[in-house]
Order: C-alpha cells, then structure tokens, then sequence
C-alpha cells in the first residue's frame, strides 16, 4: 500500500502529488488506462507506490516506453515521461499517424519542463491524438521519508573532473541539478532561504546561485511577475569534500553498517535459514526496518530479541482456548505472527552478519579510526602522536588494502594534509601504489592531500558530555550547521544566502525545519 496520507514523509507527499496532478486530473470512472515509463519513471513510481494503488487509479497495465509492443487501439494511454529526446521519441512511434496509432488517445505527464524545442516536435507530429500535456514538477526520487536523490549518476564525475573538456558537460549537469531541485522545493510548497558552503570550491556557489534563479522563475505566479514570497525554511548546500571524515569512518549505525559490511545489492540482502537460501528487501514497506535502521547496532541487538519475545508471548496468549471464535481469530493472527517474525529474523540475521564481521577485524579498526578523526582517545586524552595509531593498522594482516587506506586518509585528514615525501612512504610500505588514486584523488574535491593546508580545520562544538558509545564518538559536521542554521547563529560570509533574508533568518527567530504538505497549485499546463 502506499503510505497514508497523516503520514508526514517525502514519499507520501510525492504520491499524493502524483495521485492529484496525473490519476485524478485524467481519470473517468469505469474507464482503464495503459500506462507508458520510462527508466526515471519507473524508479520514482516504484518508489512510493504498489502496482495495487496503480491498479486502484485505473491503471489496468504498465509498459516500458522503450520496449516494442502490440497496440491496443481500444484503449487510452497515460504517458509519465521524462522531458527528454530519448522518452518523447518513443511517444512519437507510438503515434506515426491517426490510422496507425498504437493507441486510442494519449495523456502525457512530464516530469519536469518539457523544453520547446520537444514540445513543438509532438505539437507538429502528433497533436490531434493527445488530449493533455502537462508538466508535474516532480524530477527526484525519494528514497525514505526525509531521503531523496536526484538519480545523476554522472554528476560527481562532471562536477569534480579535473579534464577542462569536461566544462560544457558540467554546466549541463548542474543546471539540470538545479531543475530538480526545484522540483523537491515544488512539492513541498517551499520557496527556501537558498544559501551555500562558500570555500574551498565554488561548485556549491554555481549550484545554489541556479537553484535560487529557477526558484525565482518557478514562484512567478501571474503575468506581473508576482514572486511567492519566501518560506521560513532554508536550503544549504554543500560541496562533497564537505567534512570528508564523516564519509570515510566505519559507521556502527545498522543501516549504514550492513550497506558497508555486507554485499547488499539494490537493497537486496540474501540470507540463509533453515539450510536454505532467501532473499530480503530492505524497504519502505517494513516497519521494522524503519524503526531500527538509524539506530546503533548495540541497541539493535537488544532490540530484536525482546520483539521475538513480545510475539512469541502474544501469540501464546491466545492458545488454550478451543472455541469456534478463538480459533477463528487465532488463523487470522497466524499470518501476521508469521510475517512479523520473519523480519525480525531477516534483521537479526543481518545484524549478526555484521556483528561477525565487526568482531573480526573492525573493532579495533574503529577505535584507531575514532582517535584519528577527533585527536582524543575514549578517556578524552589529546592523540600526541597520530602515526603511531595509525601504524598498528597498515602493520595488521588483518586488514585489507581497502580498510587501510581509509585509514590512511583520516590520518590525512586529521592533520589537514601531509607531504609528499610522507605520502609516499606511506603508499610504498603498505604496497597500494596501483591504488593510491583512491587517496590523491580527494584533491579534487577541494580536501586537503598534499601540501598540508596552512588553514586551520574549522572548530566544533563540545560534545563531550553528550552520552555516545566508545567507537561512535565522532559527530558528523552537518549536525553542528544544522544546529547552528535553526539557531541563526551560522556565519554569513561562511555560509552566504543567495537572496536577501528575511527577518526569521538573521537573528530574530527560529528557523522552522519541517517537512512541508503539498498545498494545490496550478502546475504548468501545455496547449496545442
């Protein structure tokens, strides 16, 4: 099912858009519609909702847009496409001539802004059998409730390639970035307070300064050029090389711990049980799943035996008694007992898997890790000498070439840079020279390598009293700027807005940080 509609979530929001500017603007009762995908399509639909609620909205079958396939001239056909030559060529041979349609009529619902260019190649070709053609603004996938991506998966290599033929390409993908982004603010119905990380880089600088100008262009709201005015939320954008520690470290977080340590691929997890191979998608769909994925994988592992026990003791609760109704009520529970446990024996699973790859070779691992990002070891004491934590690491057998060096480049990262000789040394002695790219490489994303930078590492906030496990000290930069951003406090010649700020963000008030709820607007409707 998909998510209810109190649920508060990037997921429900974007299916509710969906359900309102593409089912509902088309539907008519009693009439089936084909509906026709294409790759970004499919990943976003499959993102937050079942073939049931597609069903549900008279959607009778779903096609790949790509694919050959048999007409079905009898029918209507939904087109949920992304503005691109690729997905509006494949429209168009659905469509050579009136006679020769594949289908009875089309309804097309773009993603995004459908440029003229392939707007006016439909109008000419085929505009007599289309009866809508619309732009929904929903470019991004949402991934979990407060997650999404933009699904680019050539972005990184374009915005950090050191290649100068690369630049047209760069450009290309940061202003299509930009329109997507835009998207995500669209559904929530946020016009967001745009502001940047503004050094080393200026990639972070050239992102917000096109996702602020299509904000602009996007909020005109009549022939006047009337401009939403500005929300109370705040869009900050950082570049990658944004607190690098953070990306490197052994995470002990189950999700991102099992993503890490196990071979899960496409969210798949496969396990044994009962001698017997099966397999587990770790998804939306499992409450389970989204109730102990953020938390530590000490308090998952108490966590999911006491579950067992509280199923195992409800189920027992109702044996014993033998009349027609309790039995009857007992076959109906039987199956959610069933569905229940095998979670929570998927998780377990999973949770011992990483725990048996932890004991291994990753506990002592994290503890050099942890000494090397903050400079103090568990006892609070200043690391005076950061090589000689990290030579026991590259000395152990233990560990692969893959794990030291990450090794490597926290105590990088800890002292800000190295030399060359010293790198060198370092690559030499533990043999990575084939694989030394994986360290030089993060120049490139504006973290200091080699020389060492004469700037100092930005200060952080003392959370020294706060309660957290011996292996889990480190606190992820973001937190201290988001902290600061609610706060007003962030620096705003580090951290520059795109726009002049209102009053709620530069000291006299609270910022509110919030998941917002789509509120109706008219989308952009294309005419023939």
């Amino acid at each position: 099912m998909a998510p209810p509609e109190t649920e508060r979530g990037l997921k429900s929001v974007v299916w509710q858009k969906i359900k309102a500017t593409v089912f509902d603007d088309c539907k008519k009762e009693d009439e089936w519609k084909i509906m026709l995908l294409d790759e970004f399509t499919t990943k976003l639909l499959a993102s937050c909702c079942k073939m049931t609620d597609l069903l549900a909205e008279g959607i009778t079958v779903v096609e790949n847009i790509y694919k050959i396939r048999e007409p079905v001239r009898q029918m209507k056909a939904l087109y949920f496409i992304s503005p691109t030559s690729k997905s509006v060529d494949c429209f168009l041979r659905d469509f050579p001539s009136k006679s020769e349609s594949k289908y009875k009529a089309a309804y097309i619902y773009f993603t995004d802004f459908c440029p003229d260019s392939l707007f006016n190649k439909i109008k000419s070709s085929c505009s007599k059998s289309i009866r809508r053609c619309k732009e929904i603004n929903i470019s991004f996938i949402p991934l979990e409730s407060q997650v999404y991506t933009l699904d680019v998966p050539d972005a990184f290599y374009y915005c950090y390639s050191p290649d100068p033929s690369n630049a047209n390409g760069k450009d290309a993908v940061m202003e299509a970035m930009a329109e997507q982004i835009v998207t995500v603010c669209a559904s929530l119905d946020e016009n967001p307070g745009v502001r940047y990380k503004s050094k080393p880089l200026n990639n972070a600088s050239k992102l917000a300064q096109l996702v602020e100008k299509k904000l602009e262009n996007y909020y005109k709201t009549d022939e006047k050029s009337l401009i939403k005015g500005k929300t109370h939320s705040q869009l900050i954008i950082i570049d990658r090389g944004f607190d690098p520690v953070s990306t490197v470290l052994h995470e002990l977080t189950f999700q991102a711990m099992a993503y890490d340590l196990l071979p899960i691929e496409n969210d798949t997890y496969k396990y044994k049980t009962d001698g017997k191979e099966k397999e587990a998608i770790l998804e939306e769909d499992d409450d389970l799943w989204v109730r102990i994925r953020h938390r530590h994988i000490a308090v998952v592992l108490e966590e999911i035996p006491k579950l067992m026990k509280e199923i195992s003791s409800t189920k027992k609760a109702t044996e014993g008694k033998t009349s027609l109704s309790a039995l009857a009520q007992l076959m109906k529970k039987m199956p959610h007992f069933r569905k229940q446990i095998t979670k929570q024996v998927v998780h377990l699973n999973i949770a011992e898997d990483c725990m048996n790859k932890f004991k291994s070779n990753i506990e002592k691992l994290c503890k050099t890790e942890q000494d090397l990002a903050l400079g103090t070891d568990a006892e609070g004491q200043k690391v005076k000498d950061s090589m000689r934590v990290l030579l026991p690491v590259l000395l152990s057998k233990n560990h692969d070439n893959y794990d030291k060096i990450r090794a490597i480049l926290l105590y990088i990262f800890s002292n800000n840079g190295t030399t060359e000789e010293n790198l060198d040394r370092l690559i030499q002695n533990v043999k990575i020279e084939n694989e030394s790219d994986m360290i030089r490489n993060w120049s490139y994303l504006g973290v200091p390598i080699v020389p060492p930078s004469p700037q100092g590492k930005p200060s952080r906030k003392d959370r020294s009293a706060e309660e957290t496990f011996q292996l889990s000290r480190w606190t992820p930069y973001i937190k201290d700027i988001l902290e600061d951003a609610i706060d007003n406090r962030l620096d705003s010649k580090e951290w520059p807005y795109c726009s002049q700020c209102p009053a709620v963000w530069n000291g006299s008030g609270a910022v509110r940080w919030q998941m917002g709820t789509i509120i109706p607007r008219l989308d952009r409707l294309r005419t023939f």
